[in-house]
């Protein structure tokens, strides 16, 4: 097989997203009797194909974790027509709870492999999705990744992929709203920690890349006063100010952006996330440019109408990792229903494959297996007191293509 071709942005953020735990019985692997990919016998066809899927259940990206799992249990009615079979043969889920642990990932990875697993998916975390990576090239089984959007997952190996975007499309999404970057200012404003410096590091990899002036304006994760800092974003008169920031100073922060005016100054750009945070962004929600994966209501697809139905009448709601649950189980059933009982013929099931899904067409693209997909420009708006999301525009998956590889 050939060898990757790896993206060389650098890896930005450690995202995550929801597992809930529905465990499926723990039993083991049937072994595969065919030798050709594509191809089955008669007793392969009817044995059961054990899938692992390895996420967060509890630990602090649990909520992420949820969402993943209910998008997944959606995808999985919607591509075998309410089955739960390929072509007859019956998909055993086991559902693990890898506690947002990489030590513990990699030991519960180990365990299914060793008991047969040839197909593993999941985990919200890029911190754990890499080390899951390794594993599947070791052991030449095939992994398909959860929400996790480090860059560095795209083109590890030839054994794994991605269900999910990665954050060169977030930033590439954000770059949108000042149209070609080349000669613009962009300054991020982000804590200065790990995180605020990620994400200036991915805005100068990928709009930097693009010919932009990147600036930062990084601030104590202690501090509790922002007007100053908010000067500074004024003085530095950018077309577009890039906002990577969490934790318990965000309402002061926003705040203090919508006291000084700073949204009267250029385009104020920051993701979008899950559905508990549209009421996190107070009286500057209205003037926030939103980058954004997905949200109820981005697209109309029929998959995403059958995500709706599907997750309404469990008592859930669309949220931003359900897609890529979706999409995972998408590719598993294409994995099994095309690519026969070898990795081999598995991996080349999924390489160039083109698919409708929730959010759209998406490619997986064969040389580095990027999910090429649209992305979203979103704003939000006041809707009886409650704060929800309205499509700006949809991205087209090449604008914000990651780069191939060389």
């Amino acid at each position: 097989m050939r060898a990757m071709k790896k993206l060389r942005a650098p890896a930005i953020i450690a995202a995550a997203a929801l597992v809930l735990a529905g465990c499926a019985p723990d039993t083991e692997p049937a072994p595969a009797t065919s030798s050709e990919p594509g191809s089955t016998t008669s007793s392969a066809a009817a044995a059961p194909v054990a899938v692992g899927m390895i996420s967060s259940q509890t630990g602090p990206l649990a909520a992420y974790g949820e969402a993943y799992k209910a998008g997944f249990d959606a995808g999985l009615d919607y591509a075998t027509d309410g089955t739960g079979t390929v072509d007859g043969r019956e998909l055993e889920i086991k559902w693990i709870d890898d506690q947002g642990n990489p030590d513990t990932a990699v030991s519960q990875a180990k365990d299914i492999i060793g008991q047969g697993y040839t197909i593993m998916a999941g985990t919200v975390s890029s911190g754990i999705a890499g080390p899951l990576a390794e594993q599947a090239a070791q052991n030449k089984v095939l992994y398909i990744s959860g929400p996790a959007a480090a860059d560095a997952i795209t083109g590890i190996n030839e054994y794994t992929f991605r269900s999910g975007r990665q954050t060169y499309q977030d930033v590439a999404t954000a770059g949108t709203f000042i149209g070609d970057p080349s000669g613009k200012k962009v300054v991020v404003f982000a804590q200065d920690n790990a995180f605020g410096q990620g994400n200036l590091a991915g805005v100068e990899a990928v709009l930097g890349g693009q010919g932009a002036e990147v600036q930062a304006v990084l601030v104590a994760e202690d501090a509790t006063e922002f007007t100053p800092f908010a000067q500074q974003l004024s003085d530095a008169k950018p077309d577009l100010i890039f906002v990577a920031w969490a934790g318990a100073s965000s309402g002061a922060m926003w705040t203090s952006l919508e006291q000084q005016k700073v949204f009267d100054v250029a385009p104020v750009v920051t993701g979008l996330g899950d559905v508990s945070t549209y009421g996190a962004y107070g009286d500057a929600s209205g003037n926030i440019s939103f980058l954004n994966h997905y949200f109820d209501g981005a697209t109309d697809t029929d998959a995403a109408k059958a995500m709706k139905d599907y997750l309404e009448a469990e008592g859930k709601v669309v949220d931003l990792f359900s897609p890529d649950g979706f999409v995972a189980a998408q590719m598993i059933v294409q994995a099994v229903r095309e690519g026969g009982d070898t990795v081999d013929g598995m991996i080349a099931a999924l390489e160039d494959w083109t698919f409708d899904s929730v959010k759209g067409s998406i490619t997986v693209r064969a040389s580095d297996h990027a999910m090429i997909q649209p992305m979203f420009q979103v704003k939000l708006v006041d809707d009886g007191g409650n704060w929800k999301p309205e499509l700006i525009e949809t991205v087209d998956a090449e604008t914000v293509a990651p780069p191939a590889g060389e």
